[in-house]
């Protein structure tokens, strides 16, 4: 990274409260055993059998792993429905982030960010000496994508939790190939929905990762999709062995569980409108699509519902770090007897 570059992150982090000094965005997530952690949007669940494959694998870690990853790619693109060569394994959906924005934009360029949304996108912008253009994540799509190198969508929004209309978004896709806008989709929360994927089609790159869906955030194992020419940038810059080897086996295990995947569809759908209706006699809740929900607090200050949920063994999401909410706290969808704890802790 160049001195102006890094110079030009350590200002943004002094007029911008949604980062620290370094630069770095806050988010969710409690290492502290005593807390029931709602501050993170991770499945409390993960599929059978994943301890015995990644304890498995261990032996061939001793010996760099075959950087094709075949097997990996090939269970991812049966999930998301593109060609296995069109997948390029990451470690993270984050760094599938990086990776499209790095081979994208240059110094000086502008690209669409969605407000209120994921602090990375704007981070990553900056550090390639791009331009942050932020548009309210519900009107992005109304936006002329022409001026900009990029346009970054997450879908389902992080932290308000819609979906984008399918049929709005293939429209927006096309209108950024025409005008030879890169259009990158973060799809961190779609496996937990029935819509279909954006990987493969022409001109969009797609990130994901086992973070959420299969509640596996510390393995560290994600991709991009992408097709032509952004897949050739995305494969010639990918670091060489991207992926360990037991969080390449692990990945292909948990994309070939269908019944789980199934499973934890239906649980979060039946929790979230349980979760929703509740917190509604309470606060103004968001309506969501994701395994999380965001609502605003009216009745008191956040800093007390906060402390109030952590006095009861609970950690919660401040979200007044999103750009754009001041008085807004966003809780995961977890299982039912979690679920009662919070609402219990929230006196809803």
């Amino acid at each position: 990274m160049d001195p102006d570059t890094v110079e030009a992150l350590r200002a943004a982090s002094e007029s911008d409260p949604h980062v620290d000094a370094d630069g770095r965005v806050p988010h969710g997530s409690s290492d502290d055993p005593n807390l029931l952690d709602f501050s993170a949007n991770t499945n409390p669940a993960v599929p059978t059998g994943a301890a015995r494959v990644f304890s498995a694998a261990f032996a061939s870690s001793r010996s760099y792993p075959a950087d094709d990853y075949a097997g990996f790619r090939t269970a991812a693109a049966e999930f998301v429905d593109c060609d296995p060569q069109q997948v390029i394994p990451t470690a993270g959906g984050l760094e599938a982030i990086r990776l499209a924005i790095q081979t994208t934009v240059r110094a000086g360029e502008s690209v669409l960010v969605p407000t209120p949304s994921f602090g990375e996108y704007a981070r990553e912008v900056r550090l390639q000496g791009g331009e942050p253009s932020f548009v309210r994540h519900d009107a992005l799509l109304d936006s002329d994508p022409a001026p900009h190198a990029m346009a970054v969508v997450c879908n389902p929004n992080n932290p308000t939790g819609e979906s984008y209309d399918a049929a709005a978004l293939r429209a927006f896709a096309d209108r950024c190939r025409a005008a030879d806008t890169t259009l990158l989709v973060d799809e961190a929360f779609l496996g937990f929905t029935d819509e279909p994927s954006l990987a493969g089609r022409e001109g969009v790159v797609v990130a994901r990762s086992l973070t959420k869906l299969f509640g596996l955030p510390g393995v560290r194992t994600g991709y991009a999709v992408a097709s032509g020419a952004a897949r050739d940038r995305l494969a010639t810059a990918r670091r060489a062995w991207s992926m360990s080897e037991p969080a390449a086996a692990l990945g292909a295990h948990c994309y070939r569980d269908d019944d789980f995947v199934e499973r934890t569809r239906e649980r979060v759908d039946t929790e979230r409108a349980r979760m929703r209706e509740r917190l509604a006699t309470r606060f103004d809740v968001y309506p969501s699509d994701a395994p999380f929900l965001l609502f605003e607090v009216t009745d008191a200050s956040v800093d007390d519902v906060l402390l109030t949920a952590r006095e009861r063994g609970i950690a919660l999401r401040d979200a007044r770090t999103f750009r754009g909410l001041d008085s807004h706290v966003r809780v995961a969808v977890r299982t039912p007897a979690d679920d009662d704890r919070l609402l219990e802790a929230l006196d809803v």
